[in-house]
């Protein structure tokens, strides 16, 4: 059982780090945010444009549960002080236990609450759209990028996040070409950015007769989602539209007409592509949504790179290969840059991501990217 000291003394520690949190977050301002955009929220005829009342809605709704985050953890170590005091003053095992067991719990809560609070970029607190390529490998490349696609999609199910898949290339044997999808929720961006890089598997291939030991590898993109402040024009001109019919596994046909969209941005060669959509209008308009996403992150990578050039720093801190994914000869899972890991490759792929999240948050941070 925990001594008064010990107990004491996690109080101190969880009480320190959500002072930090607390100081960083700036809760006098946040309320002061909320206040103004409650006035917007107001307005009669704010849902007059729909696009405008959505971001201001939203908005609001993230600051109100980032303030009621802090609040409550707050409020809840102010309990468990009273509880430590009661259990002292009376001499009571049963209410410093129940203080203790509250400190615990709270314990990740902060924790977690901290990674969070140092996702400060500039899109950080966006939606998140991902887009995973199977690379080298052949189909154990194709079947590893399938495998990645279900791992994200069950850590978001996890966290209740919504998600929306914009377009699937499946490969002819088995697996997926690419995927794309978008992430619903608050700091999507800034919190899946750590995961953008290669992933590489190893194992006995299920596709190879003779039983070797096969690498694979799939290659991660993560790109915050455009608002309408982002101010990015796509002019009719800069694009060609090519529709075509939606497929699924192995090619079979699961659209009977040409719905499915795919756009070529001119002055770059950008070329992206919808297919869930029920009609080629929405379609065209999620394709739309995700050029608009890639040509922001180019713009955000070029002012990158003007800023490393006048610092000096012509490299880039992150490397390509970022994690591997061990099935043979031995059970792992490490992150190449956080050197963070696991012996479980099965409960990874079944979406229990946050301890490499986390750690590639910090380890993020202490590069200064």
């Amino acid at each position: 059982m925990a001594t008064v000291d010990d107990i004491r003394s996690l109080w101190a520690d969880l009480d320190q780090t959500l002072a930090s949190i607390e100081a960083v977050i700036d809760i006098p301002r946040k309320r002061g945010e909320i206040a103004v955009l409650e006035d917007q929220v107001a307005v009669p005829d704010l849902w007059s444009d729909p696009e405008h009342a959505q971001t201001v809605t939203s908005q609001l709704s993230r600051l109100q549960a980032e303030v009621e985050r802090v609040t409550t953890l707050r409020g809840g170590l102010d309990d468990a002080m009273v509880l430590i005091e009661l259990g002292v003053e009376e001499d009571d095992p049963e209410t410093l236990a129940e203080a203790n067991a509250t400190l615990t719990a709270m314990k990740d809560k902060v924790e977690a609450l901290e990674v969070r609070t140092l996702l400060n970029g500039e899109y950080d607190d966006r939606d998140a759209l991902v887009t995973i390529r199977s690379e080298a490998g052949g189909v154990d490349a194709a079947d590893f990028a399938e495998m990645l696609l279900r791992m994200y999609l069950r850590w978001a199910d996890r966290h209740g996040y919504a998600t929306e898949i914009y377009d699937i290339s499946y490969a002819e044997e088995a697996g997926i070409k690419s995927a794309t999808f978008q992430v619903r929720a608050p700091f999507a961006y800034g919190t899946l950015s750590v995961e953008q890089g290669t992933h590489r598997l190893v194992r006995i291939s299920p596709f190879d007769n003779q039983g070797r030991r096969q690498t694979g590898f799939a290659g991660v993109e993560v790109l915050p989602v455009t608002q309408e402040a982002d101010h990015i024009d796509i002019p009719e001109a800069d694009i060609r539209v090519d529709v075509f019919r939606s497929s699924g596994p192995g090619g079979q046909s699961v659209n009977t007409t040409d719905s499915a969209v795919r756009i070529t941005h001119l002055p770059t060669g950008l070329v992206v592509s919808c297919q869930n959509e029920k009609s080629q209008l929405q379609n065209k308009q999620a394709a739309l949504r995700v050029l608009q996403s890639r040509l922001l992150e180019r713009v955000r990578a070029e002012r990158e790179a003007e800023l490393r050039q006048l610092k000096g720093d012509g490299g880039n801190s992150w490397g390509s290969q970022m994690r591997s994914y061990v099935l043979h000869p031995y059970q792992m899972v490490k992150d190449l840059r956080t050197e963070y890991e696991v012996g479980n490759p099965m409960a990874v792929f079944d979406g229990d991501l946050d301890g490499f999240i986390d750690a590639g948050i910090r380890w993020k941070r202490q590069q200064g990217n």
